[in-house]
C-alpha cells in the first residue's frame, strides 16, 4: 500500500510551489494528502483534500471573520492552532504517515507548529528561509528537519527546483526508512549531562549498560532538559538520572541554558524513578562576557570564560539555596520514588576542592534548603566525594537501582483489576 504524506501550506500565496512539490511526490509513489492553511484564497493548480476553513474551525474561529479582521498575527494565531489540532486528528486516524511543508516565517510557524504536535518518529521536513537561524522556536523538542530554502519560497527557478526536488526525495526516503529492532528491547533510563559532569554520566551509563538497561544522555542546554521532560511526560524512558540539573541555575538567574520553571516536574508526574543530583548548580551560563548582564559584572561576581562563547558565572549560597528549595518542592509533589544524591566535595568539575568555582558553603546552602524542604519520606543520601568521582557515579547507580526495584515490588503487589 502506498505511503501517504500530508502537505501543508499556505497555498493561497505559494500554489505554484506546492503544485511543483506534489507532483515531485507523486513521482516517488507516494500518495499527497493537500491540507490548505492559505487564509485568503486557495489554487486549483492540484486537488485540495481539506480547505482552509475547516483548519480554522478547528482553530476557533471562522475563515471569513478571519478574512473581514485584516490582522495578521490573529490569523498566523489561528491557522496554527487549527492546524495543530487538525493534522494530529488526521493522523490520530491513520490518514497519513509523513508531513512537509514550506515557508517564510507565517507559513513555517504554521507548519511546524502542526509538525509538534505528532509524536517522535513520525517523517517531518520544512523547507524554510529561516532554516539558518534561531531554530528552537520552530524545532522545540521534536525531530523535525528544517530545509534552508537558500532563496525565498517565491516561484520555481532553478534553485527552488533543486531544493524541493530534494526535499520530496528526503521525505519519501525517509518514509521508506525501516528501523531496525533487536530481539529484546531493554528499558531506557534517560540521564542529563554537562561538559563538567561528562566523567559522572559516563561511568553511570557503562554501569547501568552492564545492568541491563539502556541509556539515553541528554545534554543540559535547555534543549536537552526539555526534550528529557517531553520523553518523560510521554512514557518512553523507564527512569531518569538527573546528574546534571544545571539549567535551573540559568533559569533562575537569566542565563541562556534554561530549560522552564517546568524542569524536574515531568518524571515526578508521571510516577517514574527520579534521581536528582545537583550537578553544574554552581554555574549560570552567559553566551560571551560582553553579554553578562550589567548588574552580574558590577556586583564583582566570580565568572570563567569556558569557551570564546561561554562564560559561566559562579552561582551564590542565596540563590543555590532557593533552588534546593524548588527541587525538594518538585520531588514533594513526585507519584514514583525519588531521591536526592549529593557531592559534598563539589557539584562540578570547577567546583572541585580548590578548584575555580569551589565554595563549599553556598554548596551546602543548597542541602541545607532541600533538607527543610524535602517530605521525610525522600531519601537524601550524602557522599563524601567529588560529583565526578566513581564512588559517587557508583552510589547514583545504586540508588537509582533500589528506585527501579522498590517501583516494581509495589507493583507486584498491587491487586489487579477487578479484583475483590
Amino acid at each position: 500500500m502506498p505511503k501517504r504524506i500530508l502537505m501543508l501550506g499556505t497555498f493561497d500565496s505559494k500554489g505554484p510551489e506546492y503544485a511543483f512539490l506534489r507532483e515531485r511526490l507523486l513521482s516517488h509513489g507516494c500518495e499527497v494528502l493537500a491540507v490548505n492553511a492559505g487564509v485568503f484564497g486557495s489554487t486549483d493548480l492540484f486537488p485540495i483534500d481539506v480547505e482552509a476553513g475547516e483548519v480554522a474551525r478547528n482553530g476557533g474561529e471562522a475563515l471569513m471573520a478571519l478574512r473581514d479582521q485584516q490582522d495578521r498575527g490573529k490569523a498566523m494565531e489561528i491557522m496554527s492552532r487549527g492546524a495543530m489540532w487538525l493534522v494530529r486528528d488526521l493522523f490520530d486516524a491513520g490518514k497519513f504517515d509523513a508531513i512537509i511543508g514550506m515557508g517564510g516565517s507565517g507559513g513555517t510557524g504554521i507548519v511546524t507548529t502542526a509538525m509538534r504536535n505528532l509524536p517522535l518518529g513520525v517523517p517531518k521536513l520544512c523547507v524554510s528561509t529561516l532554516a539558518s537561524g534561531n531554530t528552537a522556536p520552530y524545532v522545540g523538542t521534536k525531530d523535525i528537519i528544517l530545509m534552508p530554502s537558500i532563496a525565498d519560497v517565491a516561484g520555481i527557478n532553478r534553485i527552488s527546483r533543486q531544493v524541493l526536488t530534494q526535499a520530496a526525495a528526503a521525505i519519501c526516503g525517509m518514509i521508506q526508512a525501516v528501523v531496525p529492532t533487536p530481539e529484546t528491547e531493554k528499558p531506557l533510563i534517560a540521564a542529563s549531562m554537562f561538559g563538567n559532569t561528562t566523567k559522572c554520566v559516563d561511568a553511570c551509563r557503562q554501569a547501568l549498560n552492564e545492568s541491563g538497561y539502556e541509556v539515553l544522555v541528554f545534554h543540559a542546554t535547555g534543549t536537552g532538559g526539555r526534550i528529557l521532560e517531553s520523553l518523560a511526560d510521554a512514557e518512553m524512558v523507564d527512569a531518569v538520572l538527573d546528574i546534571t540539573t544545571t539549567e535551573w541555575a540559568d533559569e533562575l538567574c537569566g542565563g541562556v541554558l534554561s530549560a522552564g520553571s517546568e524542569r524536574l516536574d515531568a518524571p515526578g508526574r508521571r510516577g517514574l524513578p527520579h534521581v536528582i543530583v545537583p550537578g553544574c548548580i554552581d554555574m549560570c551560563n552567559f553566551s560571551g562576557m560582553a553579554n553578562v548582564p550589567e548588574r552580574y559584572r558590577e556586583a564583582g561576581r566570580q565568572f570563567y570564560e569556558w569557551t570564546s562563547t561561554v562564560t559561566l558565572m559562579r552561582t551564590t549560597a542565596a540563590e543555590n539555596a532557593r533552588m534546593g528549595q524548588i527541587f525538594a518542592e518538585k520531588a514533594n509533589a513526585a507519584k514514583g520514588p525519588v531521591a536526592f544524591v549529593f557531592p559534598l566535595r563539589g557539584v562540578s568539575m570547577l567546583d572541585a576542592d580548590e578548584g575555580l568555582f569551589c565554595d563549599r558553603a553556598a554548596d551546602q546552602a543548597f542541602f541545607d534548603a532541600v533538607k527543610a524542604t524535602a517530605r521525610p519520606d525522600i531519601p537524601i543520601i550524602e557522599v563524601d566525594a567529588n560529583i565526578n568521582d566513581s564512588a559517587f557515579s557508583a552510589k547514583c547507580v545504586e540508588v537509582l537501582l533500589e528506585l527501579i526495584a522498590c517501583q516494581r515490588t509495589e507493583a507486584s503487589t498491587q491487586p489487579s483489576p477487578g479484583a475483590e
